[in-house]
């Protein structure tokens, strides 16, 4: 049994479907994407989870003050879980256009989704009283986020074919 047996495909659909050039042919308009370009899609990602997560402490903020661990004069700052519930809300969505807009390659996107997972960061630490744990988990993500966009943000640039 022969190979083309196994394989009801041509030969041209074979080459049509694989990252090589044949010969003499015009080079394919397939583009692979670098590391880094997934890196700083996964940041947009996390953007998004993270501007998520902001929402869901918002509301819960607002709503429901009874699942934090202390009362609102215990945090870093000193303000209501009202204050901190719209600023949560207003804060998640910025965050969620942002990681969208970074998805979609857009250039200014890197610098605010910087701006976004550092200020994220400061308010995760200054809300970590009310809950330790995720204070921690968001923190880091805000890191790898910042990391992703500042390292790999360059590979972002339009590539010519």
């Amino acid at each position: 049994m022969s190979s083309h047996q196994l394989d009801p495909r041509s030969m041209s659909d074979a080459q049509s479907v694989s990252n090589y050039n044949v010969p003499g042919e015009a080079p394919s308009l397939y583009v692979k994407e670098s590391a880094g370009v997934v890196w700083v899609q996964f940041a947009g990602i996390m953007i998004i989870l993270a501007g998520a997560v902001h929402l869901l402490q918002g509301f819960s903020a607002l709503f429901r003050k009874e699942v934090y661990n202390v009362g609102s004069g215990a945090l870093g700052v000193g303000a209501s879980y009202t204050t901190w519930g719209w600023a949560h809300v207003i804060w998640g969505g910025l965050a969620i256009l942002v990681g969208c807009c970074l998805l979609a390659g857009q250039w200014w996107a890197r610098f605010v989704g910087v701006v976004v997972a550092f200020l994220s960061a400061i308010s995760n630490l200054a809300f970590m009283q009310a809950n330790p744990f995720w204070g921690v988990v968001a923190i880091a993500i805000d890191i790898t986020i910042i990391w992703a966009i500042m390292v790999h943000g360059g590979d972002l640039k339009k590539q010519k074919i």
